[in-house]
């Protein structure tokens, strides 16, 4: 059995220390509060505003190295910029995995029955972004999107399902609503319930509550799912033949929750420690295939306004990069 992993979104809180604010940035200050829809106390705002700044020069410092060709992807301002990269990774919940190791021998064998390129958004398999807001219940996300996918795979429609649905309801397998879960345990609860419900019925409310499960409601269910060995080659085969597959990553970097495009590789990123559950919706490569600019594309739950439109680049067949493959996981339906 693939282990747990405990998983939290990043959450906010009050920086020390605070450095002078620069006078030149007010009106960028404004504009960003005004866009993320944030207010503070007094003691709060110069305390924010600090950490605001440290990382606007941050990013720009970064953007600026992108642009001599150092680093590959770009990052920017967003929801997190008021977030000290301390508070970011206290946040999260670590677990140590074997790290997956890759054969580029057989990886070249199986790849020749496998397409190039994927994106299942191209074939009507995933549904819009959502945001859980400050609720950690991406794994719940990862779970709900891997299960549309096969849902729509089955019966030819798209259909939001109830992330909040497992937030209530899925305690007795393990997860913990908002502040921790897997996607594995989730599809055990959906499984065993023999249904799960519609965002339409049971629309997310981004924070703990009561089961509210009506089984007249259900609109998906499942018939077993599959815990993938910590390799990215079952990985690679997964998402090119079956459809988008639930996975986690270690997302405790700056860069991370930062990222605005281009393939996301992080020197300091663990193939040994996941920590926020994402959907692998597909694969691909930049420039020739022979250069290894290959990534895996990810779907993820901060929003549009994050990464690419909601979604990230990230790289593939690099040793397990981030832990992408460590606990991939997909839902049967019969």
């Amino acid at each position: 059995m693939t282990p747990a992993v405990f998983l939290v979104i990043l959450c906010f809180g009050v920086a020390s220390g605070a450095p002078a604010r620069d006078p030149n940035l007010d009106a960028e200050w404004q504009d960003w509060k005004i866009k993320y829809a944030k207010s503070y106390s007094p003691e709060e705002e110069e305390l924010k505003r600090a950490v605001w700044e440290e990382n606007l020069k941050m990013i720009q410092l970064h953007n600026k190295e992108n642009g001599l060709g150092k680093n590959g992807f770009t990052m920017e301002m967003n929801a997190f910029a008021d977030t000290t990269g301390e508070e970011f990774r206290k946040s999260l919940s670590d677990i140590l995995i074997p790290a997956a190791v890759t054969n580029p021998s057989a990886q070249k064998q199986v790849s020749i029955g496998l397409p190039n390129f994927k994106d299942w958004r191209k074939d009507g398999y995933v549904t819009p972004v959502r945001n859980q807001g400050k609720c950690g219940s991406c794994w719940a996300f990862a779970a709900v999107g891997a299960i549309e996918g096969q849902m729509f795979s089955k019966t030819g429609n798209l259909t939001p399902l109830s992330v909040q649905n497992l937030l209530d309801c899925s305690k007795s397998e393990g997860n913990n609503g908002c502040r921790w879960g897997t996607a594995h345990q989730a599809f055990n609860y959906v499984l065993k319930n023999k249904g799960l419900e519609a965002e339409a019925t049971y629309p997310y409310e981004g924070k703990d509550g009561p089961c509210r499960y009506h089984s007249e409601n259900a609109s998906a269910n499942i018939t077993g799912f599959v815990n993938l060995p910590p390799n990215e080659l079952y990985l690679w085969v997964a998402v090119a033949s079956i459809g988008p597959v639930s996975a986690a990553v270690d997302a405790s970097h700056d860069s991370f929750r930062f990222y605005s495009g281009g393939i996301y590789h992080e020197p300091n990123c663990s193939s040994y420690v996941v920590n926020h559950a994402v959907l692998v919706v597909g694969y691909g490569f930049e420039g020739n295939e022979t250069d290894g600019n290959n990534y895996w594309l990810i779907k993820n739950s901060w929003g549009e306004e994050w990464g690419i439109n909601g979604f990230m680049k990230i790289a593939k067949d690099r040793n397990n990069h981030c832990g992408i493959a460590s606990q991939a996981s997909f839902p049967d339906i019969f």
